[in-house]
């Protein structure tokens, strides 16, 4: 399963209730009219994200997807047909964003669980087989997700780990940790 996963801003004069209502009925309309290879997807707000060129709170979108040619399919589906107007409508509102594209690496997804994320990378000399092993157990306690970036495509941290409640990583991982507001959250 990949993620591609879209952070955007609003304009300062456009009223947040707004803009959030035209972003859900986006969303409600691409749930409505699923283009091949895409499973669902969910918006929260967060704040402080430190990859982002804003200082104000910003929208994360979670579109998920079967496989990386889903991408073309949500990608089209998103600017045509019934998705084109609400799509427009936030995208005229919008001051910047920007994008990226991860693998379901562990756990099982839910972003129906998803209240924190959490941003790291690998420390540097350790293999990715002994990091999964140390990562392993967190996850299965936790219940947690974890997803990695893709071909370096994105502008955060190699790793986001979703969770559900306050979680212990490993003393020597420098990672960030933002609460996930949820706007909405669409149904397979």
């Amino acid at each position: 399963m990949l993620a591609y996963v879209f952070w955007h801003w609003r304009q300062p004069s456009v009223d947040a209730s707004i803009y959030e209502t035209d972003l859900i009925q986006f969303h409600e309309t691409l749930q409505s009219n699923r283009p091949a290879g895409f499973y669902r997807s969910g918006v929260f707000l967060i704040e402080n994200a430190s990859w982002l060129a804003s200082d104000s709170a910003a929208y994360e979108e979670w579109y998920l997807l079967e496989d990386s040619a889903a991408m073309d399919r949500i990608n089209h589906a998103a600017v045509h047909g019934p998705c084109e107007e609400p799509h427009n409508r936030v995208a005229k509102k919008a001051l910047g964003g920007v994008g990226g594209l991860y693998r379901l690496r562990a756990g099982h997804e839910s972003l129906d669980n998803a209240a924190y994320a959490t941003w790291f990378s690998k420390p540097n000399g350790v293999s990715y087989a002994d990091f999964d092993a140390q990562l392993g157990p967190i996850i299965a306690e936790k219940s947690a997700t974890l997803w990695a970036r893709q071909m370096t495509l994105g502008p955060t941290t190699e790793f986001c780990l979703h969770h559900s409640s306050d979680i212990q990583l490993l003393p020597e991982l420098t990672s960030a940790t933002l609460p996930l507001k949820t706007i909405w959250r669409g149904h397979l």
